[in-house]
């Protein structure tokens, strides 16, 4: 499984992403430019002392990561969408996309793709759900349908 941040702001939010992907063994992959630099203190803090082992891959742009992985099937998570994260049959090697935390997803993405984009229910006037929870949750619902772990971890 495969998590992507496009251009994401709090380092924070990435550090405790890639926690969770060094738990999963999902790589996670980091569309440029990011809201801070990969070695602040509060990244690396949130990762614990993990974040060396975490499987980073980095892109200049979107373009960047398409041409680099031609042949990846992968979902828009965004607010709004009739399609529901729960609607999808995923498959081991999917992307899962996430946009940053004050400007979501760029509409011209949205508009070219829309049929790839999900969502998580939500009720209430508020914009979103924190960036590090989304992640989570799509995750393991993804993790879940493709039975967890293929090489028997637990």
């Amino acid at each position: 499984m495969n998590i992507v941040l496009h251009q994401p702001e709090i380092p924070h939010n990435t550090g405790a992403i890639g926690r969770t992907c060094l738990m999963t063994g999902t790589a996670l992959h980091l569309i440029h430019p990011l809201g801070f630099l990969l070695d602040e203190k509060s990244l690396k803090r949130s990762g614990l002392d993990y974040w060396h082992k975490i499987n980073i891959r980095e892109y200049d742009g979107f373009t960047h990561f398409i041409d680099e992985n031609p042949d990846a099937q992968f979902y828009l998570v965004e607010t709004g969408s009739e399609k529901r994260y729960t609607d999808v049959s995923y498959t081991a090697n999917d992307y899962l996309i996430f946009g940053s935390e004050t400007c979501g997803l760029p509409s011209k993405m949205l508009a070219d793709h829309a049929d790839r984009i999900i969502t998580i229910p939500m009720i209430g006037a508020e914009r979103s759900l924190n960036l590090s929870v989304s992640v989570g949750i799509v995750l393991y619902e993804a993790l879940r349908q493709t039975r967890f772990f293929s090489s028997g971890e637990s």
